[in-house]
């Protein structure tokens, strides 16, 4: 009983700290105050002081409660027995009118954390916010028990209760001053809704499941910094609520996730794991970030594409597999590119690029059905509309029907009025390439060609035709695809592991990359499956690359600087892939696709690192 009583003295003696719920003169009573919360003004230090004088003394309260109880772990509670989520006890009883109970009775605990406070006198109002949404506690001085109606060794609110005993409780006159927002409660009683309509949870049970040490940030004003909310995921989330970008991002990927897995065991695709420290980087033309394994010693790369091994999977036997997995490259960073990010890779024996279109499409659109049933209010018919009418960005996308198809030499002759491969058949000397095909674009007068222009474009004339169509494609076709569209028939340069185009075999290979918005969102084609050429490719590879790096190289040089990073890399060529395609690979298609720009379509985000949990930043 002492215990008892010095610890609801130290409580009532808080009234005295300024602005800490003490009444001021003048101030009308029941006026809404915050009833023991945090002083406006006040230095995050102080705030911090504040509360953890308040963590005290909840441990002590909490010497007070049943050994069993939730309270007697106050104020960092092991668990809280949970019967219902906030959501689902609003959807259960909205039909409930306002100032009536519910006449079923139920008793129900609830648990979350308190983003809103308003005190009245002897009664409170506190809206907790869960995973699935909020509601409001209804606390009042007369329901819960007084400090000296708890029985230290039964922990029950009253003697006529034994039901809530595993949850115990603090007196109003704890919870009044000790609470701050943020912090994590759970609450036990009946259901009712107030005279202005809110369903609320008339508690006769209260305690402070964790305790806040830190003030959450302004909840009116939530987080305006951008850089903040990306290197301070947890707090973004907190202040932007289950309708915020964040939290819809993150819900948004599991769906994606596990719609593509859904799928594609429908298909009897096998998921498998690769590594991801290579011996050399391969699978993509990517810088990548290099390491070194210490008890080896032995240097490596963390992977830039999971192909090459999946692939040799398909070689041991594994007919259709898939991967969905991390893949980091050492680049530069924008809106649409992270260091690290993540993809799905597919691969299917018997199949070509074109069995790969069916199921990118039917990928995608599987996954944007479950992210748009997952929001709230949907329906199927909205399902269906939304999927026909997605807003990304002030566009208005069309993933319902069939993704529309163009060859790369045709629409990058339709919106230039030249083809790299004509011009350098024509060119007098093989030297003169770069300049006739600038001649003919300026000629042709459809593009505006800058000088940065001519620099790309005569590093990519420096390795080939191919090289130089699919520059053109980047600086002057890409960004207006906005529809999905699959641009097919790459260069054979470009594609180093797809087979020969089957009429066109020294210009095209059967690829096709599909672009939304200005973006390439996936790649594939029919795999190269003859080792002797796979190898060859691999090796034309090596030379291009160190071509466009030396005349990138002297054009900084002029200008008085140096390479681009991202250029300045070694490409090696995977024996043991060269390896395993001679015990025979049969004929296989691949794809890949990356999720995190399908999520920035999906749920209508500026930037990749909007649906990144913790991007990279400098």
């Amino acid at each position: 009983q002492n215990n008892k009583t010095a610890t609801t003295g130290k409580v009532k003696a808080m009234k005295n700290q300024g602005g800490k719920g003490g009444k001021k003169k003048g101030k009308k009573k029941g006026g809404g105050g915050g009833g023991g919360g945090d002083s406006p003004g006040s230095s995050l230090e102080d705030l911090r002081k504040v509360r953890l004088e308040k963590v005290d003394l909840l441990r002590e309260v909490a010497r007070t409660q049943g050994t069993n109880a939730s309270s007697s772990f106050m104020p960092f509670a092991y668990s809280f027995d949970r019967t219902h989520y906030c959501e689902d006890l609003q959807e259960k009883y909205k039909e409930l009118g306002a100032g009536e109970e519910a006449e079923d009775g139920e008793r129900v605990a609830v648990c979350g954390r308190v983003m809103n406070k308003r005190v009245f006198g002897k009664l409170a109002f506190i809206t907790i916010e869960d995973v699935s949404g909020t509601i409001q506690l209804q606390v009042s001085k007369s329901n819960l028990p007084t400090r000296d109606e708890q029985d230290g060794d039964s922990g029950s609110a009253s003697a006529s209760d034994p039901a809530e005993d595993s949850y115990g409780s603090l007196a109003f006159v704890e919870m009044k001053k000790l609470l701050d927002l943020g912090d994590i409660v759970g609450g036990c009683g009946s259901l009712r809704k107030t005279d202005k309509g809110e369903l609320s949870v008339n508690c006769s049970n209260f305690v402070i499941l964790t305790k806040a040490i830190n003030p959450l940030p302004d909840k009116y004003h939530g987080l305006k910094d951008q850089e903040m909310k990306y290197r301070r995921r947890e707090l973004d989330l907190l202040t932007g609520g289950n309708a915020g970008l964040s939290r819809r991002a993150l819900k948004a990927r599991a769906s994606v996730m596990r719609a593509m897995r859904e799928h594609l065991h429908q298909l009897d695709y096998t998921e498998v794991e690769t590594p991801v420290l290579h011996k050399q980087a391969g699978g993509a033309d990517a810088r990548p970030f290099a390491t070194h394994h210490n008890a080896l010693n032995k240097g490596l790369t963390l992977r830039i594409a999971t192909e090459l091994h999946l692939k040799r999977l398909v070689v041991g036997g594994l007919e259709r597999v898939y991967e969905i997995g991390k893949v980091f490259r050492n680049e530069g960073v924008s809106t649409r590119h992270n260091p690290e990010f993540t993809s799905i890779e597919v691969y299917q024996a018997y199949s070509d690029y074109h069995d790969m279109m069916t199921i990118t499409e039917d990928l995608i659109r599987c996954s944007a059905r479950e992210v748009f049933k997952i929001e709230p209010g949907s329906t199927p018919e909205s399902v269906e509309d939304k999927l026909a009418n997605l807003e990304y960005q002030g566009k208005t996308l069309n993933l319902k029907d069939p993704f529309q198809q163009f060859s790369m030499v045709d629409i990058v002759r339709s919106k230039t009025g030249v083809d790299p491969f004509q011009v350098e058949a024509e060119a007098s000397e093989p030297d003169s390439f770069a300049s006739s095909l600038v001649d003919s674009l300026r000629a042709a007068a459809l593009v505006r060609v800058s000088e940065s222009d001519v620099t790309e474009i005569q590093a990519a004339c420096a390795s080939s035709a191919g090289h130089a169509l699919g520059c053109l494609f980047e600086l002057y076709v890409e960004e207006g695809l906005i529809q999905p569209t699959f641009i097919t028939d790459l260069p054979l340069a470009l594609s180093p592991l797809a087979k020969p185009h089957r009429i066109h075999p020294d210009k095209y290979a059967e690829r096709f990359e599909l672009f939304v918005c200005g973006r390439e969102l996936a790649n594939a084609f029919s795999e190269l499956t003859d080792p002797v050429d796979q190898k060859e490719r691999f090796e034309k590879q090596v030379v291009s690359h160190m071509k466009q790096r030396d005349v990138l190289e002297e054009a900084a040089k002029k200008e008085g600087g140096s390479i681009d990073a991202d250029m300045d890399y070694d490409v090696e060529i995977d024996e043991e892939f060269i390896s395993a395609l001679e015990y025979g690979m049969p004929p296989t298609a691949g794809m890949g696709l990356g999720i995190d720009r399908l999520l920035m379509m999906l749920v209508d985000a500026p930037s990749i690192r909007d649906v990144i949990s913790f991007p990279l930043l400098k």
